[in-house]
């Protein structure tokens, strides 16, 4: 195959319909006839999510399209993607419609209101920070080549019937993870699929976290072979600029697990996440920490690049004339019309180069919900759908149980065999978190399902829980005001802190062995596999890896009596209750006594006065109510 330099993926769909004319279909290619060459857009869209990936660079991405157009044309994954096309043309159609509309108006009062977003955003620009986003090289492959170093200049890949990942060599032939076994044979005939082995991923991750953690003990895991820090403060303790201390980093991973890892060094981290890729694999990419540098980055970087904006947001904004991130300052006035408020504000931040410079561990951030879904054969039978539905509310049960909460919104997500994807969700009355509650209450849903598409046939089908309720115990120190003992860790390590805040459906994962072609077709993100063969797909976040220190022997005061304590959770709440019940009685008998001596004064009235009117004494507080004041 010849490499030819690769086009713009606004180019490819800027002529839909022009066989030849900026279409990206290489002369190379196979003949088309019309109704091909009408799917200019579709295949663009069929090179899936994994057309950024580094390696890409010198291939010609016209080729890739048309085998896997070839290689699912006609099946049902086809026509839905065919469908889902129309859709997204029929709605850019109505944008640009809105756009002419918009352009005939005076819209000088939203082009201020963008100039007061964009100054005041300008005026949260932080470049004190140093974050580094790293990203281990074809993780996965890198892995398996430590056991088989004969395949380090063959092309091979990780995975069976969907490639996980795939090295460097295999890459330039246009294969890429996501992409289904059968189309990567037909890029690469030579390819070689290696089985999956999360066991030996996790190890060898293990390994490289704790070398990371050496450098920001508050580092991010973004999945099992990347992860954000911040080395702010490491630089300024041992001395040392920001590239120097990533080189060192970089060079003690390979030294210590052979593994070979990118880093892109920024003021944040959305500039870090783009920057890791500049120079893959194993090399580094630093973006000065000046307005200026990082304004001219932007400016010539298309959308694509940036993490949040995927194949159906790119075409809409080339569709606009967004090409580059520097056009969307002349289009600002038009955005939040034509996207969306949330969108329109995203936008203008990747315009600015904007991103987030707080770095902390992925188990603090507050997770959003929890879910578990599967992939299998055709499946039509009412007592196979129930079965299945059984299975997967006992498989989130166990997912719910280790993120310890219940869940109070309940939604089940559906596809159908064409390839539809169909969610109902429902309000419960309580939280709930255990199989048979999860189960009695999707069951009507599904039902009703049934019910509206006779003969319904499904190819996947999982159960997610929102608006979470927490089940982990109180924490009674922080209750009176004591720190947490080191080591005693608090949070859901699952919980991982998305780049941006917009909360979608877990990747789906596919049930190895049970694939059929058609299943296989489906682009995929790296990572996607299996877990027991079902959930498990390189993105879990383990907790920060832990220092074996000697924690020093302290006591803590007791808030009632100001005693030192044993630092025993158990012996510190006991001591507690007895001096609160002992303060509580002692006070009561004080009240009590008082009230006594003071009603036999006032029974005995003075010489000289008139005993009080008979009638209904006033009532004296109840002496269990008494504010209790610690301290």
């Amino acid at each position: 195959m010849t490499a030819e330099t690769p086009r713009s993926p606004i180019a490819f769909v800027a002529n839909k319909g022009v066989p030849g004319q900026e279409t990206g279909i290489a002369t190379s290619a196979a003949p088309q006839d019309s109704a091909a060459a009408e799917h200019a857009s579709l295949k663009y869209s069929l090179l899936g999510p994994s057309l950024t990936k580094a390696g890409q660079e010198s291939v010609d991405q016209s080729v890739v399209s048309e085998v896997i157009y070839n290689a699912s044309k006609g099946s049902k994954f086809f026509n839905r993607e065919e469908e889902r096309d129309k859709s997204l043309t029929a709605k850019i159609e109505q944008v640009l419609a809105k756009k002419r509309d918009l352009e005939a108006l005076d819209l000088s009062r939203e082009l201020r209101a963008a100039d007061r977003l964009i100054a005041q955003l300008e005026s949260s620009r932080d470049l004190t920070q140093y974050i580094v986003h790293v990203d281990c090289d074809a993780f996965y492959a890198a892995v398996e080549l430590l056991d088989r170093p004969e395949l380090k200049d063959v092309p091979f890949a990780v995975g069976g019937g969907v490639l996980t990942t795939c090295n460097y060599v295999a890459r330039k032939f246009g294969c890429r993870s996501g992409m289904a076994g059968f189309v990567a044979k037909k890029l690469c005939p030579d390819l070689i699929l290696l089985p999956l082995n999360f066991d030996k991923y996790n190890a060898k991750a293990s390994e490289i976290r704790e070398i990371i953690s050496e450098y920001d003990p508050r580092f991010e895991s973004a999945s099992i072979d990347e992860a954000y820090l911040n080395i702010t403060t490491y630089c300024a303790e041992h001395g040392l600029g920001p590239e120097d201390a990533v080189s060192e980093m970089r060079r003690k991973i390979h030294e210590q697990t052979q593994i070979t890892v990118s880093a892109g060094i920024a003021a944040n981290t959305r500039l870090a996440k783009i920057c890791s890729n500049m120079n893959k694999p194993n090399g580094q990419y630093y973006l000065p920490h000046n307005r200026e540098a990082i304004m001219e980055f932007m400016a010539s970087l298309p959308p694509r690049k940036v993490n949040g904006i995927g194949r159906v947001l790119e075409r809409e904004l080339a569709a606009v004339g967004i090409e580059t991130c520097a056009d969307i300052y002349p289009q600002r006035q038009y955005l939040s019309r034509l996207f969306g408020n949330k969108a329109y504000e995203f936008l203008i931040r990747c315009y600015l180069g904007l991103g987030r410079t707080v770095v902390r561990p992925a188990e603090e951030y507050e997770r959003k919900s929890v879910g578990t879904e599967s992939t299998f054969r055709d499946m039509s039978a009412p007592h196979e759908l129930r079965d299945k539905l059984k299975w997967t509310a006992v498989e989130l049960e166990k997912d719910m149980r280790r993120a310890e909460c219940k869940g109070r919104t309940l939604c089940l997500k559906v596809k159908l065999h064409t390839f539809e994807v169909l969610t109902r969700q429902v309000v419960l009355p309580r939280a709930i978190i255990s199989s048979d509650d999860l189960y009695s209450f999707a069951l009507p849903m599904l039902g009703k399902l049934e019910k509206d598409i006779p003969g319904m046939t499904l190819r996947l089908m999982g159960l997610r829980c929102t608006h979470l309720v927490s089940t982990k115990p109180p924490d009674t120190l922080a209750f009176f005001g004591l720190r947490r003992r080191p080591g005693s860790a608090s949070g859901n390590p699952q919980a991982t802190g998305a780049e941006e805040e917009w909360e979608q459906w877990p990747d789906e994962a596919a049930n190895v062995g049970q694939e059929t072609e058609e299943d296989l077709l489906q682009p995929r993100e790296e990572g996607s596999g299996s877990e027991s063969p079902y959930r498990r797909h390189g993105k879990e976040i383990a907790p920060n890896p832990t220092k074996d220190v000697p924690i020093p022997e302290e006591l803590w005061d007791c808030p009632i009596c100001g005693r030192p304590q044993a630092a025993d959770e158990r012996q510190f709440n006991e001591h507690i209750d007895l001096c609160l019940s002992r303060r509580t009685i002692l006070d009561t008998v004080q009240k009590e006594a008082a009230g006594h001596i003071t009603s036999s004064k006032a029974a005995t009235p003075e010489p000289g006065k008139k005993p009080k009117k008979r009638g209904r004494q006033a009532s004296t507080p109840d002496p269990k109510q008494k504010k209790l004041c610690f301290g």
